[in-house]
């Protein structure tokens, strides 16, 4: 039986600062059945899109897009913090609500041409995806 995702979506507002609005989906992920649901959602959404690479950024969307490319059959990249990757990298800066950051990625993890689905486990401001999009 489907459930509502909406209700596992917590809102925290004024997190991390004030103005921002948290939406956390660890309520969803802490029910196997709406965990599962969203995870279908996604994959479904993704072979309609002919994805074939799940970029992830750390940690965060390991536990999303994990599960999505394992259901696929394709790879799973992840995005890593400066300093976390043994090999060749590329890096990406982005904007947070409050401050900047940047995430790096094997240069081999995605070819060119692709078609690549970018997962995370929060919604925000889509910061972090912008320079990600290139």
């Amino acid at each position: 039986m489907a459930v509502d995702l909406h209700n596992y979506v917590a809102s925290i507002p004024d997190y991390p600062e004030k103005g921002v609005v948290f939406r956390d989906l660890s309520p969803l992920m802490a029910d196997g059945q709406a965990y599962k649901q969203a995870t279908d959602q996604i994959v479904q959404f993704a072979r309609d899109k002919g994805v074939e690479m799940i970029v992830g950024p750390e940690a965060r969307g390991f536990i999303v897009g994990c599960p999505v490319a394992y259901d696929l059959g394709v790879g799973f990249a992840p995005a890593r913090k400066k300093g976390k990757l043994p090999r060749e990298t590329v890096k990406a800066e982005y904007a947070l609500e409050y401050g900047t950051s940047e995430l790096h990625m094997h240069k081999d993890a995605v070819k060119p041409g692709q078609k690549v689905l970018i997962t995370d486990d929060l919604l925000a401001t889509g910061g972090l995806l912008k320079p990600l999009l290139i």
